[in-house]
């Protein structure tokens, strides 16, 4: 029977690489071709010390290829280039393309409930939004991981206070941080702030799954996950690879963003992930002078929407100086009181009284 080449990528992860990690935990395999029983591929080390230390794994990958039922030969080359580097700990590289996965979406072990938080565009306060239902739901008992996927714009650490650089003692697990009581991990918490992301499709697909199934997340509720705005690559990738219980779509009452709304809605039905409700954030705004009501945005747009399409209204989210303040300032307003923090705590019970959190 002839060899796959999954069955070869496994055999090539279980050798363990001095200093910790293996040949494709550290992204040094290129090339590799699987040809009926002939194995060809290329370690690409990034200096000639770095190749010289990789020479016992290069023999042992060999050996432990050519013990592979189905394998007849092993051709197996080593590159050098660049200067040598400094010895470093292992160190863990994002944004790699997607592995293969057979048998359709996948459940994350140990977590109960993934809720993926969309919108059909930018700027209608879906991170907010996602920081804030992650902190409410920790403060009802939950327990709970908010994982950023906006890979192009990463918000969560500024909004959630966070800036330490997660560790990864084997190159390859992720170990979340902790803020408010909620487990979160974001890719620009591996990026300087200012340094932007320029890859292609394949590149974000392979982040998210990284983010996803290499992340240490331990034992959760639920988990949030902060969706970049429209419908692409990453909408399509978490939903057709992660078991999701749901989405929620968050928009502004006008309706240049309902439009966009109903696009995120159409995509979930087409990608058959139930829509569990929407949320109408900046809904109004109250004077904190005078105590008068004005509706900015206008009102009651995505709640008649909601009732049209037959999905639940979860909430309406009024417009406040505070929210911004604090996002900004690394502590989001529903840790604290006030009549948004009262908006999200209700938001956050619903869920937990549906069964959806």
């Amino acid at each position: 029977m002839a060899v796959s080449r999954e069955e070869v990528l496994a055999v090539i992860d279980r050798i363990a690489c001095p200093g910790g990690g293996t040949l494709i935990s550290r992204d040094l395999v290129r090339a590799l071709q699987v040809e009926g029983g002939t194995v060809r591929f290329v370690i690409e080390a990034a200096s000639a010390e770095e190749a010289r230390s990789l020479g016992p794994v290069q023999v042992a990958v060999e050996a432990a290829l050519r013990a592979l039922p189905g394998v007849a030969a092993v051709q197996a080359v080593m590159t050098a280039h660049g200067p040598a580097a400094k010895a470093a700990p292992p160190t863990l590289k994002i944004g790699q393309h997607p592995t293969p996965q057979q048998g359709g979406a996948q459940r994350l072990a140990g977590v109960d409930r993934i809720i993926a938080i969309g919108s059909g565009k930018g700027g209608v306060g879906k991170s907010t939004v996602s920081s804030n239902l992650a902190v409410a739901l920790a403060k009802q008992g939950r327990r709970v991981g908010l994982l950023d996927a906006d890979i192009y714009g990463p918000s969560q650490p500024r909004m959630m206070g966070v800036s330490k650089r997660p560790a990864s003692p084997d190159g390859k697990i992720i170990e979340p941080l902790v803020a408010h009581g909620v487990t979160m991990m974001s890719l620009g918490l591996m990026l300087k702030e200012d340094e932007a992301v320029i890859w292609r499709g394949p590149m974000l697909m392979g982040a998210l799954q990284q983010l996803l199934t290499q992340v240490a997340w331990g034992k959760l509720d639920v988990l949030l996950i902060d969706l970049p705005p429209g419908t692409g690559d990453v909408q399509l990738t978490l939903c057709q690879r992660t078991q999701l219980t749901g989405a929620i779509v968050v928009s502004t009452p006008q309706d240049v963003a309902l439009l966009d709304a109903r696009k995120a809605l159409d995509m979930f039905s087409k990608l058959k992930t139930p829509v569990l409700g929407l949320i109408e954030n900046m809904s109004t705004y109250v004077c904190p002078n005078c105590g008068h009501e004005e509706h900015l945005f206008g009102h009651g747009g995505v709640a008649a929407e909601a009732k049209r399409l037959d999905l639940p209204f979860l909430a309406e989210i009024p417009l406040s100086l505070d929210v911004r303040l604090a996002g900004d300032a690394g502590t989001p307003v529903a840790v604290g009181e006030g009549p948004v923090a009262d908006a999200y705590a209700r938001l956050a019970q619903r869920l937990v009284d549906g069964g959806m959190a």
